[in-house]
């Protein structure tokens, strides 16, 4: 018998736990190949320890030239294999696990609200990762956390370009020959995605919240519906 992945992710503070659009992508891809995983749950200050310690190599540099080791990762103690970014572990997963091919495009369209997202899942996070992430945050853009999309015109603004920006997304959605997603009938990596960046808007806003309810209503409800028909394949385990 085979044994579960070893899935890594950054916890929140929300019952749900599981929060990042990366490491979403991740967790849809495993839900929807069907492997069986485990989630092992890591704070921002504890990754490149982990990293080095099962030999997963960093995904990028920082500003001053040192690796970058970033989540998500998996260990596959059925092949010895460590792999991490998500991109790696869809073509893993395909080439591993051929149950059928996850990998078909990339759609995107949600950057005008990627500020504010920043800004609130700040506040869901251990305190760890809380001091973690904000640091590396401000430092990145050179302000505080609180600045990054204050309410007001300016929150209302960046709301606004990203429901202008969805109606692009929507139309090319429109046609897939009325599938549930982004490829039509057939889910793609494409919908862990799209699926991982609005379950983040999901669940940082608040299922009940004003904004997400907003956000699921735009074009005729299609992104409620969308995550609605993700949801088989959201389990956190």
């Amino acid at each position: 018998m085979s044994s579960p992945i070893i899935f890594y992710d950054i916890p929140s503070t929300l019952s749900v736990k599981a929060w990042s659009p990366n490491t979403w992508k991740t967790r849809y891809a495993l839900n929807i190949k069907g492997v069986a995983y485990k989630t092992e749950w890591v704070e921002y200050p504890d990754i490149e320890a982990l990293a080095k310690k099962i030999g997963a190599p960093p995904t990028s540099t920082n500003a001053d030239g040192s690796p970058l080791y970033t989540l998500p990762m998996i260990n596959d103690p059925n092949t010895g294999k460590v792999v991490a970014d998500s991109f790696l572990i869809a073509e893993y997963l395909d080439a591993t696990y051929p149950r059928w091919n996850y990998l078909a495009g990339v759609i995107g369209g949600l950057g005008s609200i990627f500020l504010h997202q920043l800004a609130i899942s700040c506040y869901i996070l251990n305190p760890s990762s809380e001091k973690y992430f904000r640091a590396t945050r401000e430092a990145n853009y050179g302000r505080k956390i609180e600045e990054f999309s204050p309410a007001g015109a300016q929150r209302e603004a960046d709301w606004a370009k990203t429901k202008e920006g969805l109606v692009a997304v929507d139309g090319w959605l429109s046609k897939n020959g009325g599938g549930k997603f982004v490829m039509g009938d057939n889910i793609t990596y494409a919908d862990g995605i799209l699926g991982g960046w609005m379950t983040w808007i999901k669940i940082t806003n608040g299922e009940n919240s004003a904004a997400w309810k907003d956000f699921a209503s735009w074009n005729g409800g299609r992104w409620g519906t969308y995550i609605t028909n993700l949801q088989p394949f959201a389990t956190v385990l």
